[in-house]
């Protein structure tokens, strides 16, 4: 008599006879856990922080030379974190409206016939690569109102045709989108879909009827309309595909649906954004920070344009730098959710998370040498915890976005005006 195992049963055979032995887990090989998708989440700030107490005076270990006082609620995830140095984005020309080109590299005024122009944003990239097997590709959010120096849009987002891309800026509506349950039978669901389709189409019909009869320019901004259809049309196809698929249950509570204050607003959102990543809701997310009502909130009342001008009192300067905290506070709890929080594979969130923290300007108008901020352990061979000084001045961003991303894994040749990667960040 011989014991053999095959397809982790084994069977004991004796004589004609075969005895099927009950399934052993200890038979045979052990599992091995799934590995955990790569999530993307990029937080852009206007404005940019104080000169003077945020930014290092120096390159190094943070473990050694410490933080700057502005970044101090950091101190906890000191050797989490990393500061890039001397990136510039070359596409931003107007330091009201970097955020404009924080995600695309574009130069919005300087493209010859077009009094505006933007391109495709590194989200809607990534979102191609790693995000087309959840509900939403990408997710994005944004502030309230166009006030906190980020410029023209509607969120850090813009279409392949560069097209403003809406942001949700209500948590409550963030909320249902992730996990508000449809009461629509089928019926009703296949019906309401086939209206939008039917309603397009006759939009459609109409306009190519006119199109022989508009004038070059016209057809120009038609073509771009046309983009627009398309992406409708693509959305309805993903609502079709999900339609089947329930919800998944919200790890959080439902946020309260009177008016939160800005800092109550963000913490939701955060609560939010790492609820969205923990039922792998989506694996991209982008976040265009408010400024003024985190403010307000706060008890600063100066407008963030005001306040970015430090420089002229010595209250100013104060209120700055109690905001650059207040935002680092609000990095710090965010960077403790992610720590705290397990995946649908029960592995920590923070392990398979990459973040990135910046903001289109460095100092009130100065566009050279915006700061950017990146924590998470989805991309293994980054260098963590120091201050990093690129050897060139004005490095493309791009260069950092094109870095991170292939360092997470996703796999790009190149982005906007990249022109290559930053070796000084990988170890």
């Amino acid at each position: 008599m011989s014991i053999h195992v095959h397809n982790r049963r084994a069977f004991l055979k004796a004589g004609s006879t075969v005895l099927a032995l009950p399934l052993l887990e200890s038979v045979g090989q052990a599992k091995t856990p799934a590995a955990s998708p790569k999530r993307i989440l990029i937080i852009g700030c206007g404005f940019g922080f104080t000169s003077q107490s945020f930014f290092p005076t120096k390159a190094g270990r943070f473990a050694d030379m410490g933080l700057a006082p502005g970044m101090k609620s950091l101190e906890r995830h000191k050797n989490e974190i990393s500061m890039v140095s001397n990136l510039t984005n070359l596409g931003a020309s107007s330091p009201h409206s970097g955020s404009t080109s924080y995600l695309t590299g574009a130069n919005v005024l300087g493209t010859p016939g077009k009094k505006f122009h933007n391109s495709v944003s590194l989200d809607q990239v990534v979102a191609r690569k790693i995000g087309t097997d959840t509900r939403f590709p990408t997710l994005t959010l944004s502030d309230d109102a166009n006030k906190d120096g980020h410029g023209p849009g509607l969120s850090l987002a813009w279409s392949d045709k560069g097209h403003p891309i809406p942001g949700i800026n209500n948590p409550l509506d963030v909320y249902h989108q992730l996990f508000g349950q449809s009461k629509e039978s089928k019926a009703e669901r296949e019906y309401r879909l086939a209206e939008k389709r039917s309603i397009l189409d006759g939009v459609l019909s109409d306009v190519r009827f006119v199109k022989p009869k508009l004038s070059k320019s016209d057809q120009g901004k038609l073509a771009d309309y046309f983009e627009s259809v398309r992406q409708i049309e693509h959305d309805l196809s993903r609502q079709a595909q999900w339609s089947q698929t329930p919800k998944p249950k919200s790890p959080v509570p439902q946020p309260k649906e009177e008016v939160m204050d800005g800092l109550q607003s963000i913490k939701t959102m955060h609560r939010l954004m790492v609820a969205a990543f923990q039922t792998d809701s989506t694996r991209v997310i982008t976040y265009r920070q408010p400024v003024a009502s985190v403010l307000q909130g706060h008890g600063i009342n100066l407008n963030p344009h005001s306040l970015s001008h430090y420089g002229l009192d010595p209250q100013r300067r104060e209120a700055s730098e109690q905001k650059d905290v207040l935002f680092m506070e609000l990095l710090a709890s965010l960077i403790d959710l992610f720590k705290s929080t397990e995946d649908l594979n029960g592995q920590n969130l923070f392990d398979s998370s990459l973040i990135s923290y910046g903001s289109n300007l460095r100092s009130g108008h100065g566009l050279r040498g915006c700061p950017a901020i990146y924590t998470g352990g989805a991309a293994k061979n980054l260098k963590s915890g120091e201050h990093i000084v690129l050897p060139q001045k004005d490095t493309p961003l791009a260069n950092y976005w094109l870095t991170l991303m292939q360092s997470a894994g996703v796999p790009l040749d190149g982005f906007s005006h990249s022109t290559g990667t930053l070796g000084e960040i990988v170890i």
